[in-house]
């Protein structure tokens, strides 16, 4: 493992027992799985490249359904690969509907994500999950100064 995806799981576990909060972004205060997402990056890299714009925690909602998708599009580099440690996943709750929960892989077949009522936890890439698993996203490379 290098050094980046070694940071990136060290970010991640940080979060582990942040509640849950919808929209927000902050260690310990308060995430939603994009939050999470968005709180590791700005760790890692500085600013982030997007404004989100507002979203609906419910899976059904068409309102900007689209917009964890393109934050991850905008974020991250999509692969083709099966999920790795390091690796951002996204999950496809709804068939009919565009992607709308994200994790992070801390193992190969554990991640981490933030739930409703529960908060940031880790849990197992389950087959039920993998059922859900709709594409898989590396963070860039550090740029070596």
């Amino acid at each position: 493992m290098n050094k980046q995806t070694a940071k990136i799981i060290s970010i991640t576990k940080n979060w582990i027992g942040t509640p849950y909060r919808h929209q927000a972004s902050t260690l310990y205060a308060g995430c939603d799985c994009l939050g999470l997402l968005r709180g590791v990056w700005r760790e890692m890299f500085g600013n982030e490249p997007m404004k989100i714009p507002p979203y609906q925690a419910n899976w059904r909602d068409k309102t900007n359904a689209s917009a964890l998708q393109k934050a991850a599009e905008n974020f991250l580099l999509k692969t083709s690969n099966k999920p790795q440690a390091g690796d951002m996943v996204l999950f496809q709750m709804l068939s009919k509907l565009p992607p709308k929960h994200c994790a992070i892989m801390i193992t190969d077949d554990m991640f981490v994500h933030a739930q409703e009522q529960i908060g940031v936890v880790a849990a197992p890439l389950s087959e039920a999950w993998k059922k859900h698993l709709h594409s898989t996203y590396k963070f860039p490379k550090i740029k070596q100064k």
